[in-house]
């Protein structure tokens, strides 16, 4: 699914650091010197004392409050790694899983991100890294009780995912999004080995079986009944077991998600229906008949009748709009409603949303267009988080949504927290008229498709827009920015977005100035992805006090240069400059294609391919 920067909705916390950087460092202070910090307490020599600290510390959930408490002097930084249960790595090549170990010694879940932010949209070449290989193999021996894994962007071997499978003997729950790599053998390893498994959840990624060569891995599933509470299949493109699949569904009674793939039929999706009437998140498959004859109809009616407990509902790839009256037993319980494989009208949409009073987390494709986004703004009041897709993201397409839907969304989802809204043309009073009616916004991703498209009815910049939404909603996280934009609006974030964490930029900017406004007046800033912009070695260079309090800069198509690069490098050692190229041919007289800059503990990775040279 085409997205304007990253999802993140992933639920792995992506919002809070838990490896900052500044701990490391003072990690090395406290080493070296004893007077570093100040007005600390003795280090505790009485075990009972240390093994109250600990319990105490696994009372704080937040990683941003366990990073604050392993600062205050170096028995809470000992207690806190002794004590902490997850690790989260925002970026696998910001330290060495050999460091992350003697960190954090009794770690039972991992989160760990590689690939750039843009890689969704083929900007980083094939083969750039982030190989989860080095990490399960010192965790292999390090972990023996580690049970959750979850992996985003990463290239996963088979190989991997079979050392999994044997060498954690309590391993539960395994999360890949994003990733490539393995085949649906490294599947039937985790299945036929991890015997306490309670999900498998595999998201977007790409699964790389030849046609003659899928092993048929749902069958691999231990015989009995077993502990799987959450299985999600819909990216593996490969017809599955059907009856495999049914015979595992029917003995796992504590199954609450089910997501099938696109060659899971309606037909077959009430057979799975009727073995786990507790579902409360399913993903339909295709949500049409593989059998033109065949008729569900009612059947299906039936079967989400039967089903009480569903709350989450996507899926409806090939949708065949005449079973769409099926779900509608269903559709006051919603809270979470996925419809963005699903080329339906307003008047399709319109049966259904109309009885979704409860629903907080809506997806959906700009089919519906405007007509469609004023009956979710007339029904849905609760509604927390909105996303609409491009059903073709092309400039020139004449199926979109506009500033009219924005402006109803706004006006009837006042308790709006998230939107990331495709469109062709959009109006500085309608982004005015949400960022007045939805304060409570923490994401704002307008993505006006096109280049440098102003208002569509003044003419003028979008500059006022998007000032308004950083002036207006102080709870604002992150900030996608599109359209036609000077360093105005850039100077309004810098002012205003003082708690913008993540800040996508595209096809935006007058000057370095603009950059400027951005580095030096969010000091909050974290994350920050910028594409095809007039900025350069002025522009990078402003942030310079800034780079080590971020996670990652990324630039693309920008106009830095190699030299101006280099400057960084020499003057921020701790920081990993990656400049890379899509050939080994590419000479751009000095002009640098892409660089990605990110905070590192170890130093230059050894792993990099021929394209990415390392400054």
């Amino acid at each position: 699914m085409l997205e304007f920067g990253d999802d993140d909705g992933d639920g792995d916390g992506d919002e809070v650091e838990s490896w900052s950087l500044n701990l490391e460092v003072n990690l090395q202070l406290i080493s070296n010197s004893e007077s570093t910090l100040i007005d600390r307490p003795p280090p505790f020599s009485d075990q009972v004392l240390e093994n109250v600290l600990e319990n105490v510390l696994c009372f704080l959930t937040s990683r941003r409050d366990r990073n604050a408490a392993s600062l205050v002097c170096k028995s809470w930084f000992n207690a806190e790694a002794q004590s902490r249960p997850e690790l989260f790595i925002g970026n696998c090549y910001a330290v060495s899983p050999a460091r992350a170990i003697f960190r954090f010694p009794r770690i039972r879940s991992l989160i760990l991100k590689g690939k750039p932010r843009f890689a969704d949209f083929n900007l980083v070449p094939s083969g750039w890294g982030a190989s989860f290989s080095p990490w399960v193999a010192a965790m292999a021996s390090a972990y023996p009780w580690l049970q959750r894994i979850c992996l985003k962007r990463m290239t996963v071997t088979d190989a991997d995912l079979a050392l999994v499978a044997c060498s954690f003997p309590s391993f539960r729950d395994l999360c890949l999004i994003c990733c490539d790599g393995f085949t649906t053998a490294g599947l039937a390893a985790i299945a036929e080995n991890c015997r306490c498994l309670h999900s498998l959840d595999l998201i977007e990624n790409d699964v790389e079986d030849d046609e003659d060569e899928v092993v048929d891995w749902i069958s691999r599933f231990p015989p009995g009944k077993t502990c799987l509470e959450s299985l999600v299949f819909d990216c593996v493109k490969f017809i599955v077991n059907f009856e495999a699949l049914e015979a595992l569904v029917a003995r796992s009674p504590s199954l609450w998600r089910l997501r099938v793939n696109e060659h899971v039929s309606v037909g077959f999706l009430c057979r799975l229906m009727a073995w786990a009437p507790q579902l409360t998140d399913l993903g339909t498959g295709s949500f049409s008949s593989l059998d033109e004859e065949d008729d569900f109809d009612d059947t299906l009616e039936l079967a989400f009748k039967a089903s009480k407990s569903l709350v989450c509902l996507s899926g409806f790839r090939d949708l065949a709009p005449e079973y769409l009256r099926a779900i509608y037993p269903v559709c006051t319980n919603l809270i979470s409603l996925n419809f963005s494989y699903a080329q339906i009208t307003a008047e399709q949409l319109k049966p259904v949303i109309t009885n979704c009073h409860n629903l907080q987390i809506l997806w959906i494709l700009d089919s519906v267009r405007d007509e469609g986004l004023q009956m979710v703004a007339a029904t849905c009041k609760k509604l927390r988080e909105l996303r609409v897709f491009p059903l073709d993201a092309t400039e020139d397409s004449e199926v979109s949504v506009s500033d009219v839907g924005l402006t109803a969304i706004s006006e009837g989802c006042q308790k709006l927290q998230s939107i990331l809204y495709f469109c062709q043309s959009m109006t500085n009073a309608a982004v005015v008229a949400m960022s007045k009616n939805c304060q409570d916004l923490v994401v704002f991703r307008l993505c006006i498709m096109g280049r440098h498209r102003p208002d569509h009815l003044t003419g003028e910049p979008m500059d006022e827009g998007f000032g308004a939404i950083v002036n207006n909603c102080k709870k604002l996280t992150r900030l996608a920015v599109s359209g036609l934009l000077t360093d105005k609006a850039f100077a309004y974030i810098g002012n205003y977005g003082k708690s913008v964490r993540t800040l996508s930029v595209a096809f935006a900017g007058n000057s370095d100035l603009g950059l400027s406004y951005v580095l030096e007046g969010c000091p909050n800033l974290q994350k920050l992805e910028i594409r095809d912009s007039p900025f350069g070695d002025s522009g990078l260079l402003s942030g310079i006090h800034h780079y080590y309090n971020m996670r990652f800069l990324w630039m693309s198509s920008c106009k830095i240069s190699l030299k101006g690069c280099m400057e960084v490098a020499r003057r921020l050692p701790l920081m990993g400059l990656e400049v890379i190229t899509d050939s080994l041919e590419d000479d751009n007289n000095g002009v640098v294609e892409k660089l990605y800059m990110y905070r590192s503990l170890v130093g230059p990775r050894n792993d990099a391919p021929p394209f990415v040279k390392l400054l």
